[in-house]
C-alpha cells in the first residue's frame, strides 16, 4: 500500500532528481487506440489495456466507459492523487478523500446543429476531505494541488494540438477483434 511516508519519500526523491537533472522530467507519452466493432476502442499504454466505447443509445456497443467519463475520471483521479501526495509531503493526515467532477455540455455542437463548441462549456470539481488536521493546513494542500496539478493545467490552458491523417499506410496493422 502506498502509505504517506512512501508517497512523501518518492515525491521528494523525484523532485530532487528533476531539479538536478531537468531532462529526467521531460518525456513524450504515447498511447495507442485501435477501433473495432464499429465504436469500441482498445486503448494500450505500456502494460495497461482497456476498452473505451459509447453507449448503445449513441449507436455504440457500451463495451467500456466513454471518453467523457475518462476525461472526468482523469481530472478527478489526478486531483485525488495530488491531494494524497501533497498531504503526505506537508505531513497533513487524510482519513478519506473523494472528488466529484461535473461537466456541462450542449449536444447541438457535437451534431453540428449550430456553431457552438462541441466540447465542454464548463467543468467543476469539488474535493471532499475528512481529516483531523486544522482547516488552514488542508487549504494549503488544496492550494498546492491547484497550483501544480498537471491534468487540471491541461483543462485550464489552451495547448497546441497537431493532428495528421495517414491513408493506406502499408505498415498500419489494424486488427479487427
Amino acid at each position: 500500500m502506498a502509505d504517506p511516508e512512501t508517497i512523501k519519500t518518492a515525491f521528494e526523491r523525484n523532485q530532487k532528481v528533476v531539479k538536478l537533472r531537468p531532462e529526467k522530467g521531460q518525456n513524450t507519452a504515447v498511447t495507442t487506440v485501435r477501433l473495432y466493432n464499429g465504436t469500441t476502442c482498445k486503448v494500450e499504454h505500456k502494460h495497461w489495456k482497456f476498452l473505451v466505447d459509447i453507449g448503445t443509445g449513441e449507436g455504440g456497443n457500451d463495451a467500456g466507459p466513454g471518453p467523457g467519463i475518462l476525461e472526468r475520471g482523469a481530472l478527478g483521479s489526478c486531483l485525488a492523487i495530488a491531494c494524497s501526495q501533497m498531504a503526505a509531503v506537508m505531513e497533513v493526515p487524510i482519513n478519506n478523500l473523494e472528488v466529484k467532477v461535473e461537466t456541462d455540455s450542449d449536444a447541438r455542437g457535437i451534431f453540428g446543429i449550430d456553431d457552438r463548441p462541441s466540447g465542454y462549456e464548463a467543468v467543476r470539481y469539488t474535493i471532499f476531505i475528512e481529516s483531523p488536521a486544522p482547516e488552514d493546513h488542508l487549504r494549503q494542500v488544496f492550494e498546492e494541488v491547484e497550483r501544480l496539478n498537471p491534468t487540471l493545467d491541461n483543462f485550464r490552458r489552451a495547448l497546441p494540438v497537431d493532428g495528421k491523417l495517414v491513408i493506406n499506410h502499408n505498415k498500419m496493422k489494424v486488427k479487427q477483434e
